[in-house]
């Protein structure tokens, strides 16, 4: 009995034939993660990187809440955490305009790498961020 193209399909995870590694070059996907004390906030910075063409999409998470310490005092805060879909060819810039756009004076700040995913989703973001500049 030989193997059809449907008993293979059905033998892989359900979206395998999709994903991709990714190469290290300015296309690469990235994420950037940052928390904001407001949801009005994080949705500003959020338009605004995307409308420059320095994210693809922002995710919003509102009702974050962060522990932390600040100025030598245990502090805790309601955020809204957001997650910035970018390239490795923009993310200096991102991380710059969300510094100059935040009202934290030291605002997270961390980039995440993003070891691959589905291709159409990948190319999706290269194509937003490489898109004409606003």
């Amino acid at each position: 009995m030989s193997d059809t193209d449907d008993d293979k399909a059905a033998s892989r995870p359900i979206g395998a034939e999709s994903v991709v590694p990714q190469t290290a070059d300015d296309t690469a996907a990235l994420l950037i993660y940052t928390t904001f004390p407001s949801e009005a906030d994080a949705k500003s910075v959020g338009r605004a990187l995307v409308e420059a063409r320095l994210a693809a999409c922002v995710n919003l998470l509102p009702g974050v809440i962060a522990i932390f310490r600040w100025q030598d005092r245990l502090e805790e805060a309601a955020e809204t955490g957001m997650i910035v879909k970018t390239t490795q060819g923009r993310a200096a810039e991102a991380l710059a305009e969300i510094k100059r756009l935040h009202p934290y004076e030291t605002p997270a700040r961390l980039l995440l790498p993003v070891a691959g995913g589905g291709a159409d989703f990948l190319r999706w973001i290269a194509g937003e961020v490489a898109g004409p500049r606003s």
